[in-house]
């Protein structure tokens, strides 16, 4: 058993240690609420150009944006990879980065060259120690993402599928669900289709139909069939090119608000259970520290007494 000395010792650095976690763990609940706030207000803002280029993806028009064309054959595939820059956020990187690599597994082995744009420290780090082919790369994004830091790195995997470089685009990065839950996703980002726009085919019920429900599939396969069309000023190619890019950037930039909330949550969560972990070794240690102290006691007293009877 070590000495209470050592064991004084031990229990001084764990209350230490569970300051700082403690501290850390107030730190990103205040920056927790503050990335949900601009996540959330960065999701209307993504739906309503969702549903515009959803519209649009069905439109009659002359002119076919390349985002909206599917490649005949996929040879070359482009991955964004969006994570933290900072660690001490349980496995919220780690679960995104292992859906990453078994997804580029699956690439590898179909015989598709990948070409991967980091966002954040943590994933550009592991895809530089793992080999792979980073176009482009953004670190220090801070607790507040800003959309001109990111249209660099961006506007290199959106060049490389228009030129034809890479024949798909996709996203993976860490979706919020709550506080307690965060949950990493991939997701295609080009060529655009209806089920990455939120445009779903309707399905055949044997149940009577509603009033409303039958207006609602009415709708819904008239967008389909692409009754759905708009007025262009000046012209149609230049709106569309914009609405395009501009789709695109909100989507990358509502999964870096999500990934930095759904950062914060854990490592709230993460600082919370060393806290509560040290809390608990600070409890053994003292148990042990009192057994040694009292049988210290108990072998001093047997020494006196001893003495004493050898003395009589």
């Amino acid at each position: 058993m070590a000495g209470s000395k050592e064991i004084r010792t031990k229990i001084k650095s764990v209350e230490n240690t569970r300051k700082i976690t403690k501290a850390m763990e107030m730190v990103a609940a205040s920056k927790m609420r503050k990335a949900q706030d601009r996540m959330r207000a960065s999701r209307p803002y993504a739906d309503k150009i969702r549903n515009v280029a959803a519209h649009l993806s069905f439109a009659q028009v002359e002119y076919k944006h390349p985002y909206l064309v599917k490649r005949d054959v996929v040879k070359n595939v482009g991955l964004i990879v969006v994570s933290s820059d900072k660690g001490l956020c349980g496995g919220l990187n780690t679960n995104m980065l292992r859906l990453s690599v078994n997804q580029m597994k699956t690439w590898e082995s179909e015989g598709k060259a990948i070409s991967v744009s980091a966002i954040g420290n943590k994933g550009f780090s592991f895809m530089n120690r793992v080999g792979a082919n980073v176009k482009s790369h953004i670190i220090g994004l801070g607790d507040v993402p800003h959309m001109e830091n990111l249209i660099g790195t961006i506007k290199v995997m959106l060049d490389a599928y228009t030129t034809g470089e890479i024949d798909e685009l996709h996203i993976c990065y860490t979706k919020f669900i709550n506080t307690m839950k965060q949950e990493p996703v991939m997701e295609q980002l080009l060529p655009l289709t209806s089920k990455h726009l939120g445009v779903h085919a309707t399905h055949v019920s044997a149940e009577p139909l509603s009033a409303s429900s039958v207006i609602k599939s009415a709708v819904q396969i008239g967008i389909a069939k692409g009754h759905w069309d708009y007025i262009y000023e000046p012209e149609a190619k230049p709106v569309i090119d914009l609405l395009m890019v501009r789709y695109i950037e909100s989507l990358v930039y509502n999964a870096v608000s999500e990934n930095m909330a759904s950062e914060q949550s854990s490592r709230m969560v993460a600082m919370k259970s060393a806290s509560d972990n040290a809390k608990e070794v600070i409890g053994d240690l003292k148990l042990i520290y009192n057994k040694a102290r009292q049988a210290a006691i108990t072998k001093e007293i047997s020494e006196i007494v001893g003495g004493a009877a050898a003395v009589a």
